[in-house]
């Protein structure tokens, strides 16, 4: 899984940064890039959430409780969420305007139509989402983990060469169009190869179901069949979203505004995300994938000591890698920043980059945490606790965001929602841990606690010892050229994790040697 999201990531890097070549990082960027992610935010809102969070404890439970293995309550699932994603994907394609005015109010003339055409172009990737996070789970709870995290790939290949054509085609932004819309043509071309890439990565995972031992045949007879349990925890899951999605509406338009007055908006803070975001899903991700039916067979054994230490085990796993990235990041975020954007109409831009990078490390390393404990409360069944936890996140979100953003001019707007960030997923991760250590009868603080001092050794030792290696590399070029910057990047990486490597040894980091042993043992069995 690690390895197939990597992959991924790595394609979506490209895809991120020819992107930032023919659009630039201002409103001409965000007219796009705010389209685009609306289909996903919507997917989660709608229905996302019930099929990450729900479905796998409860599919586990009917293979482990249905005489059929769970193969019919699989085949109404199905039915039930298909129908449903092609009736609100044709609703919400009819209510385009109205979303790029809840997001974006700020767009007018030309620069809001194209706004509405893209939206309209993207929003058929909500069917296409929620299918393929579907069918994922299906395959997850069925012990087939590999294809989700592969399949993205197909969605970067065609996307990369959907924006190529767009190169070779309109070449890139400057002048006026930095801040303005597009033409019907590029709009087509951007749209429709956008949600393409979304409808190849579902295409490649279907076949894998047969694989699995899963045929699917349509199955309206709901009534009587568990499935009115399954929607009422999916209830409070929607209602988790909710909380998520009015804080992404209230960080949205104040990313937009900021665009629109010339500073970093939208687009700056979504491909920073972008990038900080990649050791969660590699690392984070696939472990709490796999992680999730053993918590959920856990729960239905009634083994609270079991399940609480395989999740303690797996939040350790997770911060041996998370922690040291957040901690090097402020380090490396200019030269990481020009390696990826510094090209075409984003060339001017590229230092409204670095800021943003530095920060977002510290909210990644909260993030990770509270998404992990959540998978606790998602296999005791307990939906409705991790509601009211996000509610107290979305509300931090969006007091801090509205505060810090009040606080400074529209070219730290981005920092300013990074923080905000922070804030909620500190407050969140508190939260969370507290409950849910209480719910069951102990989380391994004791040994979490210890575990974290060693961690924060090795990580701020190795971190405090690169500076001085980064600052003599700085020296050697006053406007270093994007070769100049990837040889850095990679030296300054390389000097930090060899020390990171030592420490960790020295003060028994017992967690990194289990990752590493993790990744060679896979690597030799791959080599064999």
């Amino acid at each position: 899984m690690a390895a197939g999201t990597a992959v991924s990531r790595l394609s979506g890097f490209v895809r991120a940064a020819l992107l930032s070549f023919a659009l630039g990082a201002g409103v001409h960027a965000d007219v796009f890039n705010v389209a685009n992610s609306l289909p996903n935010a919507l997917y989660i809102l709608l229905a996302g959430g019930v099929i990450n969070a729900v479905l796998v404890p409860q599919l586990i439970r009917a293979q482990r409780n249905d005489p059929d293995g769970g193969e019919a309550y699989t085949q109404r699932i199905v039915t039930l969420a298909g129908t449903f994603l092609v009736v609100v994907t044709v609703v919400l394609v009819a209510a385009a305007p109205l979303l790029v005015s809840l997001v974006a109010p700020d767009y007018d003339g030309a620069v809001r139509e194209s706004a509405i055409a893209f939206t309209r172009y993207c929003l058929p990737q909500v069917l296409f989402y929620g299918m393929f996070v579907l069918v994922g789970q299906i395959l997850n709870a069925r012990g087939v983990f590999g294809p989700m995290m592969w399949a993205p790939i197909a969605n970067n290949v065609l996307s990369v060469a959907v924006v190529l054509a767009y190169v070779v085609a309109f070449g890139h932004a400057e002048g006026a169009e930095l801040a303005g819309g597009y033409s019907s043509a590029q709009e087509l071309v951007l749209g429709v190869g956008s949600t393409l890439g979304i409808a190849a990565q579902l295409a490649i995972l279907v076949p894998y179901l047969r694989r699995a031992g899963f045929v699917y045949r349509p199955r309206f007879d709901l009534r009587g069949t568990g499935l009115g349990h399954t929607l009422r925890l999916g209830v409070w899951t929607v209602l988790f979203v909710v909380v998520n999605q009015i804080a992404y509406v209230v960080v949205q338009r104040l990313a937009t505004s900021g665009a629109a007055e010339g500073g970093t908006g939208a687009t700056v803070y979504a491909f920073s995300f972008l990038i900080v975001m990649v050791p969660h899903s590699i690392v984070t991700v696939s472990l709490a994938t796999a992680v999730l039916p053993r918590l959920s067979a856990h729960a239905a054994a009634g083994d609270r000591t079991a399940l609480a230490g395989a999740l303690a085990a797996t939040l350790r796993s997770a911060l041996v890698v998370i922690v040291p990235f957040a901690a090097l990041l402020p380090v490396i975020a200019p030269d990481l920043a020009r390696v990826v954007f510094a090209y075409g109409a984003a060339a001017g831009s590229v230092d409204a980059y670095a800021p943003t990078l530095s920060l977002f490390g510290l909210g990644v390393v909260f993030f990770t945490f509270h998404y992990l404990v959540l998978r606790g409360f998602y296999a005791l069944e307990e939906n409705r606790t991790a509601f009211w936890v996000q509610c107290a996140v979305a509300g931090t979100n969006v007091v801090t965001a509205v505060t810090y953003v009040g606080l400074v001019g529209p070219e730290r707007t981005s920092p300013a929602l990074v923080l905000a960030y922070a804030s909620a997923y500190a407050v969140g991760s508190a939260i969370s841990y507290a409950l849910l250590r209480r719910r069951l009868g102990g989380l391994r603080t004791r040994e979490l606690l210890a575990f974290g001092g060693r961690l924060a050794i090795a990580a701020g030792l190795a971190t405090a010892l690169t500076i001085p290696v980064a600052q003599v590399l700085d020296g050697l070029a006053d406007d270093p050229g994007k070769v100049v910057a990837a040889v850095r990047l990679v030296a300054v990486g390389a000097v930090d994790v060899l020390l990171y490597l030592v420490l960790a040894r020295l003060v028994r980091l017992r967690e990194v040697g289990q990752v590493l042993a993790t990744l060679t043992g896979r690597a030799g069995r791959a080599r064999g």
